[in-house]
């Protein structure tokens, strides 16, 4: 590992806290870097979040891909945890701290639309960052890209429901250009521009990918710095909901990962799947979450909040499961 990969939760912590100083102190800055969006999503953190898949979608086989089908049980456990299990948790652990554990520290109104942040989360499996969980923990990049593919196509269909369902309204409203866009973003792009070059560097690829690393570390690190520095003042006005909201998102995340870890282990997946199918059910898919908080429920409303705060807790967890997944490699059958 190079000195980016060995010290890279030192980074992560000093590019958030760089984040939240820029942040407070330039806001008029990071709102001009806010506003270049298209159907919320920001376009360049959109051409940072590619940066880092690419290098991954460059290892995509796709003559490798129809294996997969061979291989289906990775697959199923995502999709059990991401759409069975996932949704239905989040919620309960909303309701059991808002309604329960933090009801004399916020009011029910607040209460509710902190839950209905988190439930946007829980129904809104990972679309991008995956691929970089993937890569960091040596992940099967061909079956990491089908388990997102599917995990997609099940979330244009799904979402809606399951969301009008958790939330007890049946007026949901999916922005449909925000999940098509970003789709067509962090997984279609990337994986053409891969492909592309695949073909045309034959036997190079190898020391091309390793070329392209501290590239891809430098995406990760500037993503979470411009993602701090849009919420600093978010962070520093209200540390107290944020405190309260990312509790349950933080059992939650370890909650989900174990028990897909762990699944994997009782049923011997390989290692280079067993990490991307844990870490893809763990991590969210913030921009949609986002999305359809602010067009439900507005842009200064609880739900908002909640799926902000979703964002700032998910990167630090995320490289501690990493790390985890990387610590406990020899548990699992190697490929």
């Amino acid at each position: 590992m190079g000195m980016f990969e060995r010290y890279l939760s030192l980074w992560v912590g000093l590019s958030i806290m760089a984040g939240v100083v820029l942040g407070n102190f330039f806001p008029a800055a990071f709102a001009m870097v806010a506003n270049w969006e298209y159907a919320h999503v920001n376009l360049l953190i959109a051409v940072l979040i590619w940066l880092m898949i690419y290098p991954m979608m460059i290892q995509v086989d796709f003559a490798a891909i129809k294996d997969v089908g061979k291989k289906p049980k990775g697959l199923i456990l995502t999709l059990i945890v991401n759409w069975i299990i996932k949704p239905f948790t989040m919620a309960a652990l909303g309701w059991l701290f808002f309604h329960f554990i933090f009801a004399d520290f916020v009011n029910p109104e607040t209460a509710n639309e902190y839950i209905a942040g988190m439930i946007l989360l829980g129904v809104a499996p990972c679309t991008a960052m995956v691929f970089v969980w993937s890569q960091l923990t040596k992940g099967d990049p061909n079956y990491t890209l089908v388990q997102v593919s599917v995990n997609d196509i099940i979330m244009v269909f799904a979402f809606a429901p399951i969301t009008a369902f958790l939330l007890g309204v049946t007026d949901i409203t999916v922005p449909w250009e925000t999940l098509l866009l970003s789709v067509a973003l962090y997984v279609v792009l990337p994986l053409a521009a891969g492909y592309l070059t695949r073909r045309f560097m034959h036997n190079q690829i190898s020391g091309f990918v390793d070329s392209l690393k501290p590239l891809s570390v430098v995406g990760l690190l500037a993503t979470v710095l411009l993602l701090f520095g849009f919420q600093a003042e978010t962070i520093l006005e209200k540390p107290q909901s944020i405190f309260m909201i990312a509790i349950p998102l933080i059992i939650q995340s370890y909650g989900i990962f174990f028990i897909a870890y762990f699944a994997a282990r009782y049923i011997r997946l390989t290692h280079n799947v067993a990490a991307p199918a844990a870490l893809i059910g763990t991590s969210n898919f913030f921009e949609l979450a986002v999305a359809v908080a602010i067009s439900l429920f507005g842009l200064h409303s609880g739900a908002a909040l909640a799926t902000v705060v979703g964002v700032l807790v998910e990167v630090p967890v995320m490289l501690s499961l990493v790390k985890f997944a990387n610590k406990t490699r020899h548990w699992f059958p190697q490929s």
